[in-house]
């Protein structure tokens, strides 16, 4: 497994913009698929984005399509989303995942989890 520490979460008003980071210790980070997702209170954990290992595929929710953009530096061991025109409703607290194998699709099964990081969106 790949032990993951996220970053960049905080208080934003709506329409602004903030950049999570998810630093991944360990080797097969590079090797392995990632995801971001979110879970507000009350509601179950949902899928934002993914990125195959190589960062040239890339799946959104329809909720964040055009504004979100999910991204990785394996040279950095890093992975990022970047949000923009953010919105009360993109409240929750986000965690980024690696996945089992090296491309993303719906379904996939993710095994590592980093603790999360809240982001709260102002009206």
């Amino acid at each position: 497994q790949v032990q993951l520490v996220e970053s960049g979460g905080g208080l934003v008003q709506a329409g602004g913009s903030l950049r999570l980071s998810c630093a991944a210790s360990g080797r097969t980070f590079s090797s392995k698929a990632m995801g971001w997702f979110r879970q507000a209170p009350g509601k179950e954990r949902e899928i934002v984005a993914g990125v195959n290992w190589s960062g040239g595929h890339t799946y959104y929710a329809n909720s964040v399509k055009g504004r979100f953009t999910i991204s990785r530096d394996n040279a950095k061991n890093t992975g990022y989303l970047q949000m923009n025109s953010l919105k009360p409703e993109d409240t929750a607290v986000y965690y980024c995942a690696a996945a089992k194998t090296d491309y993303y699709t719906p379904g996939v099964l993710f095994d590592s989890w980093g603790q999360g990081t809240q982001v709260t969106v102002s009206s």
